[in-house]
């Protein structure tokens, strides 16, 4: 899809915690979020103080309306609203697929070239903010479809075997079920380093000890949609912190950034 590079607008610099703008009109806001970052108040974690809804408020000085959520490991791409009616307004867009969400992960062995991953997933509730969830299905139709940008073979005795494969993937979901992508990349054989509740622990402290990667290796790399009001296709690209700039470096996939070529 043919799409214009987003463009940022004067901001007014206030005293507060800043949030990386990717895009901005009158409409609608786009961040990089950064991995940790609770989007919101949740029960899940009683104890944050830091959240992507209240910064970015004080940062404009107005209301914003999240229109899709991340979850607070994953990095990158996320899309607000200024308005509730432009948050409606993207919303139906989002029903009829003019909304795209294009994900970088690090997972564990060789995946495939590419490939879809239709899958269905029970509701996952959480223990302490879905208590009150009832007369959900049992499961709900979730696609993925993939592709293998990178693969690595090193000569390091993490698991059972003397090398450890690892690949890079681009990740495009369909659906937006919670932990999609980390349950599908499960589900096919290959979990996302970093992943404490679908992946391995031997695998995930490699990755802290050796490239300081404390995180979930999962990023919203590029979010694309058309704009309600314009009809503008508009592209935001997110930027990798410094655990996945480790493991890149450390891996050589960082020559074929630009060109998302095979290695």
């Amino acid at each position: 899809m043919d799409c214009a590079v987003a463009k940022l607008t004067d901001l007014p610099k206030e005293d507060v915690e800043q949030l990386d703008i990717l895009y901005i009109d009158e409409h609608y806001v786009a961040i990089d979020k950064p991995s940790g970052l609770l989007v919101h108040r949740s029960p899940i974690d009683r104890h944050e103080t830091r959240f992507a809804l209240q910064l970015l408020r004080d940062q404009l000085g107005q209301y914003i309306y999240p229109i899709h959520r991340l979850d607070k490991p994953t990095s990158g791409a996320m899309l607000f609203a200024l308005s509730s009616e432009a948050a409606r307004a993207m919303a139906e867009h989002m029903h009829i697929e003019a909304v795209q969400k294009t994900y970088w992960a690090v997972v564990r062995g060789y995946a495939p070239d590419a490939g879809s991953i239709d899958h269905a997933l029970s509701y996952q509730a959480d223990d302490h903010a879905d208590k009150d969830r009832r007369g959900l299905p049992e499961a709900q139709s979730a696609l993925t479809h993939f592709r293998r940008l990178a693969t690595v073979e090193i000569p390091v005795f993490v698991d059972r075997y003397p090398q450890s494969r690892y690949s890079w993937v681009e990740l495009t979901p369909i659906t937006g079920r919670r932990h999609q992508l980390r349950r599908h990349m499960k589900h096919i054989g290959h979990p996302i380093i970093g992943d404490a509740r679908h992946g391995k622990g031997v695998h995930n402290r490699y990755f802290q000890q050796a490239y300081q990667a404390n995180r979930l290796l999962l990023m919203s790399k590029r979010l694309t949609f058309e704009h309600p009001y314009s009809g503008d296709i508009i592209c935001c690209e997110a930027s990798m912190d410094e655990a996945f700039k480790n493991v890149f470096e450390a891996f050589n996939w960082t020559p074929s950034l630009n060109d998302g070529a095979h290695q």
